[in-house]
């Protein structure tokens, strides 16, 4: 049987995911791949390459969608569209999604291997960059740092994904999409200028409407913003 490293990288993080270190094995990658262990070890040489190679490929998923939003026309546009694009990949790849955001002792590592840490550094970089150029654009509030902002954007995108993958919210991927897009929308206005609200009270950009918010309760809300 002919197998691929995105077969065994497949696999592979199905059965951390599930059982941690201990569950992963070559032999028991081996034979939920239907080959003997010989067989991956013509394509990794030990267990550690496999996880190094998993949580490299998750970054590599994550910028394949993201920087799609380099295309978008102006620096909020860009911010809104990684938005979405990381929305995306986190409910089309769960799994790579969630291997992103282990600790480096979930794989053993007393810190991340260097590769892996440079996809994490230029990860974090694209974030960082997509916030600042919204504060030089006057699309955010200047005298907040750039770092902080981005960091509490993030974090609200994230903790919102991570809830929703471990089933606490009860809703449907569609009906999850909405509630994300309106909260994102909320968490920019609070870190938004007047420019912004100009830009967005007219359409859904930021997801208002979809939060029910008419139009007056906006002007009265954030008028001072």
């Amino acid at each position: 049987m002919a197998i691929q490293r995105s077969d065994i990288r497949s696999h592979a993080t199905e059965l951390y995911l599930s059982g941690g270190l201990e569950a992963l094995s070559m032999r028991k990658l081996a034979g939920r791949l239907g080959v003997t262990a010989p067989a991956i070890y013509r394509y990794y040489a030990s267990k550690e390459e496999v996880l190094r190679d998993i949580v490299r490929e998750a970054y590599r998923q994550s910028a394949s969608y993201i920087y799609r939003a380099l295309s978008a026309e102006t620096p909020l546009k860009r911010l809104q569209r990684a938005g979405e694009e990381n929305l995306d990949f986190a409910l089309t790849h769960p799994r790579w999604y969630e291997m992103m955001y282990l600790s480096p002792e979930r794989f053993g590592w007393s810190d991340y291997p260097p590769e892996v840490a440079a996809h994490a550094h230029a990860t974090h970089q694209f974030w960082m960059d997509r916030t600042r150029e919204c504060v030089d654009a006057g699309y955010l509030r200047a005298e907040a740092d750039v770092r902080d902002v981005g960091m509490t954007m993030w974090a609200h995108s994230h903790g919102l994904i991570t809830i929703y993958l471990r089933g606490l919210l009860g809703l449907s991927e569609a009906e999850f999409r909405e509630v994300y897009r309106a909260s994102c929308g909320r968490m920019l206005v609070g870190v938004g200028t007047r420019r912004l609200l100009i830009e967005v009270r007219g359409g859904e950009q930021c997801g208002l409407d979809r939060a029910g918010e008419t139009g007056e309760h906006r002007k009265t809300e954030y008028s001072e913003a």
